[in-house]
Order: C-alpha cells, then structure tokens, then sequence
C-alpha cells in the first residue's frame, strides 16, 4: 500500500459518529466501544506489532482475515482466546476498514444480543 499510514483518528471519523458508539480508553489506549462492548482499539501488547489496530471479530472471520491477507491482518499467541483480529494500519485500506469496523459492530451487537437471551 502506498500513501500514509492510516490512524486512530480515521478510525475515529468512519465509525465514532455511529449511534451507540462512544469513544473511551482501555489500557491507556484510545478505544471504541458500541453499547458498551469494545468495538476497537489500538493493540498496546508488546507482542502486537506497532501501529496495529484491535477489532472485534469472530473467531471464524479472524481466520478468514488473516488466511485471505496475512499481510494486513494477523494474531499473536496473548490475543488466541480472544475474539479479536491485529490490523497493520500501515497496511489497509480506507474502505477496508470501514468494512472491516462495520463488520466489528454487527459482531458485537450479536454477541450482546445472545447474551442477553442466555441470561434471559
């Protein structure tokens, strides 16, 4: 890919404005989260590579991801049991990561939703 790197900022403007999404910290890191489920933040793990992005995923699309563009998406041993996939910024694409964050929240609302019916 060539141009700038993308930020957390661009991650900020394609899904901060979504109704349900509020923008907040963990770890000390900027994050997103959607009806209060982390959406996304930056990856501060020491074994994920600088400038990469936490999305909440599947562990079935997680695979998919890194399988189709190892280049740009990929996991380390700390996030395995985790349902969440690594993103080099540096290497995706604007309306990739739209899709990708539009992806993210539909997982985390059907997490949610199927919680809620489990506690039901």
């Amino acid at each position: 890919m060539s141009g700038t790197p993308l930020s957390f900022e661009v991650v900020r403007e394609i899904a901060g404005a979504w109704p349900e999404v509020e923008e907040g910290t963990t770890y000390r890191a900027p994050c997103l989260r959607f009806r209060g489920k982390l959406l996304t933040c930056l990856a501060v793990h020491s074994s994920a590579e600088p400038h990469s992005l936490v999305v909440a995923v599947g562990f079935d699309q997680r695979a998919q991801l890194a399988a189709s563009n190892p280049d740009v998406y990929y996991w380390t041993e700390h996030y395995e049991k985790y349902p969440y996939v690594l993103v080099r910024m540096s290497r995706i694409r604007r309306d990739s990561l739209r899709a990708l964050l539009e992806q993210a929240r539909s997982f985390v609302a059907h997490e949610a939703a199927n919680k809620g019916a489990r506690g039901s």
